[in-house]
């Protein structure tokens, strides 16, 4: 179910790239048409680069999105709070030092089992 939801929000993201690239084909022909001089339609095929640019990294941010979305459903739910999920631990109080009380450069004390 969740690739599906992700191919279809790929493909939506998709048409949203073509969208945005015609925009940018269109704009630039308005101002090829209202330009006066060589540099200024330079300018304008420039700006039209930078939009399909922008359209295209836009749709693979959306696609990171959507695979991200994909993996964190499938994400097993217990596992939180089994030491996995170390930004909320609750076993930790915040005038805890999570430091080892041994220094870093020695071997960390036997536990007596």
């Amino acid at each position: 179910m969740q690739t599906v939801n992700e191919k279809i929000s790929n493909m939506s993201s998709s048409a949203k790239e073509h969208v945005n690239i015609g925009k940018a084909k269109v704009e630039e022909k308005l101002e090829k048409a209202a330009a006066t001089t060589e540099e200024e339609k330079k300018l304008a095929h420039e700006r039209k680069k930078a939009n399909e640019a922008r359209a295209k990294m836009e749709l693979h941010q959306d696609k990171v999105k959507h695979l991200e979305e994909k993996l964190t459903a499938k994400q097993p739910q217990y596992l939180h709070g089994y030491g996995y999920d170390l930004d909320h631990d609750p076993a930790l109080q915040t005038d805890q030092t999570t430091a080892p009380p041994y220094h870093l450069t020695a071997h960390p004390p036997l536990h007596n089992h």
